[in-house]
């Protein structure tokens, strides 16, 4: 009757956590209950495990097409399933920039059968794309669009507020914002010292993040268009955010929840420089107090890697971004042992979330009818985060020698296992996501 039934764990679903089996049939979940194993023709033996539905990574950069030698689709995707990820949302600044309904359908078939995990990619916004925004938002594949406020070269930099009404103005998904002001970054340009990447939350302020978060909620009620606003890291943020909840939602990254200036400067130099920077404890705690009191709606990774060579460059030539897809769920789980969130909370955080705000079809719940993506969890597990664990091509995390609690121990794509007890199970099955509001019949 059916193909899979995963017996004896909790299953985190959306009405709270339920003690029972989960049946799985053509990729979706088919039942929920107390289910006899002899009606499957597999068994998962749950016992002991929560099962999450599976974590949706709604912002990584895995550098193709153009920077392979960084990452690739391939490799991303696998660190992705060995972390307990099981969908992936891309960004468009690769080389050449994803801005074309040719380039999104080339990422969309190097993807499918590639990719570890399913996959959808932004379409990056550039002054000379605007018009034809609404046909790239609608793409097969394509989540939404990204802005670039800051910190993006070429095309993909979008610093006026004219231009920024422009884009936004131009289809009705909801547009990623990328929330530093370019023209505070060029005043400042020359606080970043050379060798002193102490400097780099410095040159790039928070009121740089700031002010760019204050123009584009601006901008977005001026034309009526709603704005999901990524990595936020300051304390002056997720007050105008949850002023701003009818329009705007917003996203924090693990590495702001869990490092913080300078100490991390102190310990990992350039290997901890990202933009927007990790700023002292004060914009931690107040990230945490936003977590607490709902107004963060989605944890994303911000997956930027780099080669080693090339992040221990002397500042400011090392380049910002870390890797971050594959150590999301362990870190987060910590923070759950830590008693930071409830796991209920951290569910909603990498899955109800990001299916809400970009109305993904199918995915993010543990709900008949839904695809079976599903990451199994040992909380009670206790392990160290390595530099050898990893499968970016970068092969480093700014977390190697970090003890955390909490661990996937399986991940499952629209029912096929593809990573269990840290091995990666070939084939890759990856297909791109599918959105409720792009549906052909709309």
């Amino acid at each position: 009757m059916f193909d899979t039934i995963i017996k004896g764990g909790t299953l985190m679903t959306p009405w709270g956590r339920v003690e029972a089996d989960l049946a799985i049939k053509d990729g979706e979940i088919a039942d929920l209950g107390r289910l006899d194993a002899g009606q499957a023709a597999a068994v998962i033996d749950a016992t002991g495990l929560h099962v999450l539905p599976g974590v949706i990574d709604t912002q990584v950069h895995f550098r193709e097409p153009g920077l392979e030698h960084k990452e690739d689709l391939e490799s991303g995707s696998r660190g992705a399933v060995k972390g307990g990820v099981t969908s992936v949302f891309e960004m468009p600044n690769t080389s050449p920039p994803t801005i074309t309904t040719e380039a999104l359908a080339y990422k969309v078939s190097r993807g499918r059968n590639r990719m570890f995990c399913d996959f959808a990619f932004f379409a990056g916004a550039a002054e000379e794309n605007i018009d034809t925004l609404p046909v790239l938002e609608r793409q097969e594949g394509v989540c939404g669009v990204k802005l670039f406020m800051g910190s993006s070269t070429g095309s993909l930099l979008v610093a006026d507020d004219p231009t920024i009404e422009r884009v936004l103005a131009s289809g009705r998904r909801r547009v990623a914002i990328h929330a530093e002001d370019e023209f505070r970054l060029e005043e400042r340009q020359d606080l970043s010292h050379q060798g002193g990447v102490h400097s780099h939350p410095v040159w790039r302020d928070e009121e740089c993040a700031r002010l760019a978060t204050e123009r584009v909620i601006r901008a977005a009620r001026k034309v009526g268009r709603k704005i999901h606003v990524l990595h936020v890291t300051t304390r002056f943020e997720p007050p105008m955010l949850a002023a701003a909840k009818d329009i705007a939602t917003m996203e924090v990254t693990p590495q702001h929840l869990t490092l913080a200036a300078p100490e991390c400067y102190d310990r990992l130099g350039s290997f901890a420089q990202m933009n927007p920077p990790i700023r002292g404890e004060e914009h931690r705690a107040a990230l945490w107090e936003a977590v607490r009191l709902g107004i963060v709606d989605v944890i994303g990774s911000d997956h930027a890697p780099h080669t080693r060579e090339e992040k221990a460059r002397e500042y400011p030539a090392s380049p910002s971004g870390m890797p971050g897809v594959q150590t999301l769920l362990p870190l987060m789980l910590n923070h759950v042992a830590e008693g930071r969130l409830s796991l209920e909370r951290l569910v909603d955080l990498t899955a109800h979330g990001p299916q809400r705000i970009y109305q993904i079809a199918q995915k993010g719940r543990i709900a008949v009818g839904f695809d079976a993506d599903l990451t199994l969890v040992d909380l009670d597990a206790t392990r160290t985060i390595t530099d050898e664990w990893m499968e970016t091509r970068s092969g480093w995390t700014p977390f190697a020698g970090m003890q955390v609690k909490g661990w996937p121990v399986a991940t499952l794509v629209r029912g096929r296992t593809v990573m269990q007890e840290d091995e990666i199970l070939a084939p890759a099955i990856g297909q791109p996501v599918r959105f409720l509001d792009t549906h052909p019949g709309l």
